[in-house]
Formats: C-alpha cells, structure tokens, sequence
C-alpha cells in the first residue's frame, strides 16, 4: 500500500491542543455520534479526540474512531486539519480560551456495526446518509470536513467502478 497520502507534515504548536478523528464512510453512509454531556454539550460530531505522546496522527485517529464509535477503521486518506478556539469549562482554567487543531483522515470499514462510548458521554453512534449526516452534524467545520471526505470517496469509488 502507498502510504504517502496519509503521512501529514509535522506540526509544531505547543500551545494548541492537537486532536486526531476519522471520517469514516461504509457504502456511501458516515459514521456519526451524538454526544450529550449531562445537557451541557448536545450534538452529532464526528469521531475525534487528543493525541497520545507516542502516537502519530493517524495511530491516535485510529483509536479515537475505535474509542469513541467502537469501529475498526482503516485509513484510507489524509484530509488535512480544522482549527477552532472554544472557552474550557473545567477548573483550574475555566474560562481560559483553547486553541484546537484536529488532524482528519478518510477512512473506511467493513461492517455499519458501532457502539459510542458512553464514558465519553456518547449516547449513540450510526452510519448516517450524506444528506442526513449534513443536517445532523453541529460543527460547519466537520461538514466541510466531511464533504471533503465524500469528495475523496467518491473519487475512489468510480475509479474502482472503471477497473
């Protein structure tokens, strides 16, 4: 397998939180959680989360797909990353303003089975249509996120067709 389209460049910013997630598509359908964190946080996301010190970027994006959907996935591309600032809502810095770079890759599977993490306060998981998934998913930026994967997928898939 030619691995040079899922290895991103190194990223040096030790003040932002690194994050890694997956945009996993199986027949034509996304994978989605809904989390809701005791009614302070309610939405459908995509599967993501902090990178560990001994990870890549793809290894943690694979464990956070697992983690967080209970979906074994294979990169199948790298996406490239969002960026956004939210306020923390945890002691000792509440209120301090975090910077935040999620680094994406396409990825497939081999089955619509999944299973959120309720741990992580993840109620449900499930693969959604891309007209569903658009209307579901609360963050613009894993829209755009997602419809760039779609784009990937789609090109792959009639390629495959055209063999």
């Amino acid at each position: 397998m030619d691995n040079s389209n899922l290895t991103p460049t190194p990223v040096n910013m030790p003040e932002d939180v690194v994050s890694c997630g997956g945009v996993v598509i199986y027949k034509n359908k996304v994978l989605l959680l809904y989390k809701n964190n005791n009614g302070r946080y309610v939405g459908w996301v995509l599967p993501k989360g902090k990178i560990e010190p001994s990870e890549t970027v793809m290894q943690a994006a694979i464990r956070e797909v697992k983690e967080e959907g209970g979906v074994t996935a294979r990169p199948v591309k790298y996406l490239g990353t969002t960026k956004y600032s939210f306020g923390n809502n945890f002691e000792p810095n509440l209120g301090e303003q975090i910077s935040k770079t999620v680094h994406w890759y396409l990825m497939t599977t081999n089955s619509f089975r999944s299973k959120p993490q309720a741990e992580e306060f993840f109620m449900d998981a499930g693969f959604y249509k891309r007209h569903e998934a658009e209307y579901l998913l609360k963050f613009n930026d894993e829209k755009q996120i997602m419809r760039k994967a779609f784009a990937e997928y789609d090109k792959k898939f009639i390629k495959n067709l055209q063999k």
